[in-house]
């Protein structure tokens, strides 16, 4: 079982910049890759971007490509999202989710692959 938290939601305004941490919990929390998704208001939720549990691998929503970028410290079972250029249509609430991998350096942007999920934390992006 993995708890996971996160934190470093808030308001800002487009062209800026917020980074979102997570924190895992549990005595294997190193052996899962984590990742965070979104969901708007009557959207969706939506995949945004993975790591895998050695931190070798990622993989980002083509949405977010070349501003986001993912990160992990395994020695803090902790990940974050360091968010550039934020856009008026990146503002939802960022959910942080845990998915047990066999794998090291396997990702996984499905929904079905994640099995612990945080309560969300909301970005809020003013145009």
């Amino acid at each position: 079982q993995v708890q996971v938290v996160e934190s470093g939601g808030g308001l800002v305004q487009a062209g800026g910049s917020l980074r979102l941490s997570c924190a895992a919990s549990g005595r294997t929390s190193s052996s899962y890759a984590l990742a965070w998704f979104r969901q708007a208001p009557g959207k969706e939720r939506e995949f945004v971007a993975a790591i895998s549990r050695s931190g070798s691998s990622t993989y980002y929503a083509d949405s977010v490509k070349g501003r986001f970028t993912i990160s992990r410290d395994n020695a803090k079972n902790t990940v974050y999202l360091q968010m550039n250029s934020l856009k008026p249509e990146d503002t939802a609430v960022y959910y942080c989710t845990a998915g047990y991998r066999n794998n090291a350096n396997y990702v996984g942007a499905a929904f079905a692959e994640y099995a612990y999920w945080g309560r969300g934390t909301q970005v809020t992006v003013s145009s």
